[in-house]
């Protein structure tokens, strides 16, 4: 393998029709491509990942086959600010995305490197090239002394490329190699034709499952709205799930909504995607209706019965509802989203959408760092384990609680199928009253929201900020 500026050429069979991408067609039937240049690994980078990375370091690694490389695995992570943390992320992104590779494939015989960021406060493309070299040179390091040589690094910035490993002056213009326009090279032709889509940007992925925030931006008011809705569901909630004679009512209660919810967002019109979109579902859940949802599904044994939820129609609803629920973890309930997120992750990847699944594994670990089952669903996905594996342990678990109950009760229990099996079973049941302060009058519901048969009424007075989550460590359940 030699740098970008000799004969050596990267070809995109194999896995270049990355598994993160959406594919309509079956890419693995067209002809491989051959990238020459850097400016063509540049363009290759969107294709690679599945979207455009933004503020990222992207490693993906090359594995010799007849004279080319072909693409392998990668990684991505974002550009930590601090510079002295850089050899320290260097060094563990090297290290993690190696030895995964090699458990799966064997060593590859080189990696790429991409640093990207679009400049800021007057920066040039050149003085971000620059500053990040140290980081380039260490991330170089780090694999080099893993035995994987860097062939080629790469940053690209304000619509320029530049090459960390030019072999002297004069090698690449002061003013970097421009870039094409996205979506106008061989590659970007090929893929279209693939039906390999590639998304907008991470940050755009990101903003679906971010909380709201409380302050600032237009949707403030409903997120203040949103936190005090949570503190009364936690008043009344947290002491019934920690009981023994209704935390199974709590768990009842919390999955007859979620049934509801998902049926009502099934009449809706699709999600596409766009922020429109996902306004229009928030519209569909009341703020003491993602309360409920939010509190219930701190139980483990709860949310592992929503986990079930993950194939065909069924999965899509739910997807939509999770990332609902995600965005509604607001103010000092953002340790919350750990269950919403884990349960969103889980359900993209049942989907065969890896991109969203690692996203937002990754922020459930981030809102919950030590969240066991956003951890190990966080290391199947990155280790290629297939979805189908969880998927056969949780429809068994489904399975079994549904003829358990037929043999406790004679009779054949009802579908838990969202908006499926008989008309009237949604309707019929209803989610029990939970205590209210007498002292606490009763509210309306929130304009945009409709009135909902099954809608648990408003809940008691503000919990104190001190209040912590059902199941976190030393309380009742493991996660």
């Amino acid at each position: 393998m030699t740098n970008h500026h000799e004969a050596e050429a990267f070809d995109t069979s194999g896995n270049t029709a990355d598994r993160y991408a959406k594919s309509s067609g079956p890419a693995q039937e067209q002809k491989p491509i051959t990238l020459r240049s850097a400016a063509e690994l540049a363009d290759a980078l969107p294709y690679l990942l599945g979207y455009r990375p933004g503020d990222s370091i992207v490693l993906a690694a090359i594995h010799a086959d007849g004279g080319h490389g072909t693409f392998g695995g990668r990684a991505r992570l974002a550009i930590p600010a601090r510079a002295e943390e850089w050899p320290t992320i260097a060094r563990k992104t090297a290290e993690s995305l190696i030895d995964g590779i090699e458990r799966r494939r064997g060593k590859p015989d080189g990696m790429i490197v991409y640093l990207s960021q679009e400049p800021r406060g007057g920066e040039s493309g050149r003085e971000v090239m620059e500053r990040l070299r140290p980081l380039a040179q260490t991330l170089r390091t780090s694999c080099g002394a893993l035995d994987v040589p860097v062939v080629e690094a790469l940053c690209l910035s304000g619509g320029r490329l530049w090459s960390y490993c030019c072999p002297g002056r004069g090698c690449c213009p002061p003013e970097g190699v421009p870039m094409g326009v996205p979506g106008t090279s061989v590659l970007a032709a090929a893929a279209t034709f693939a039906g390999i889509q590639v998304r907008g940007s991470l940050e755009d992925l990101h903003a679906r499952l971010t909380p709201w925030r409380t302050e600032g931006g237009e949707m403030a008011p409903r997120a203040a709205e949103q936190e005090r809705e949570l503190d009364a569901a936690c008043t009344a909630l947290v002491p019934r799930m920690l009981g023994e004679t209704e935390r199974s009512t709590v768990a009842e209660d919390t999955l007859d909504l979620a049934r509801h919810l998902t049926a009502r967002l099934a009449e809706a019109p699709p999600s596409t995607g766009e922020p429109a979109s996902d306004r229009r579902d928030d519209g569909l859940v009341a703020n003491d209706e993602a309360a409920a949802l939010i509190l219930g599904l701190q139980d483990r044994d709860t949310r592992d019965r929503a986990a079930e939820w993950m194939e065909g129609d069924e999965a899509r609803q739910a997807l939509r509802l999770w990332r609902a629920l995600a965005r509604r973890c607001v103010g000092r309930y953002g340790e919350h989203a750990a269950a919403p997120l884990t349960l969103a992750g889980w359900v993209a990847w049942s989907l065969g959408d890896e991109l969203e699944a690692r996203e937002a594994l990754a922020m459930a670990l981030a809102a919950d760092p030590q969240y066991t089952f956003a951890m190990l669903l966080h290391r199947a996905c990155n280790e290629g384990v297939e979805p189908e594996a969880v998927r056969k342990c949780l429809r068994q678990c489904r399975a079994d609680r549904e003829a358990a109950r037929t043999r406790s009760s004679g009779t054949e229990r009802k579908t838990e199928v969202p908006g499926t099996g008989n008309p009237a079973s949604l309707a019929e049941r209803r989610i029990k009253p939970l205590p209210r302060r007498p002292s606490t009058p009763p509210k309306q519901a929130p304009h945009h929201a409709k009135p909902v048969t099954g809608r648990p009424p408003k809940y008691g007075p503000r919990v104190p900020s001190q209040s912590r989550r059902v199941g976190r460590r030393g309380a009742r359940n493991s996660r």
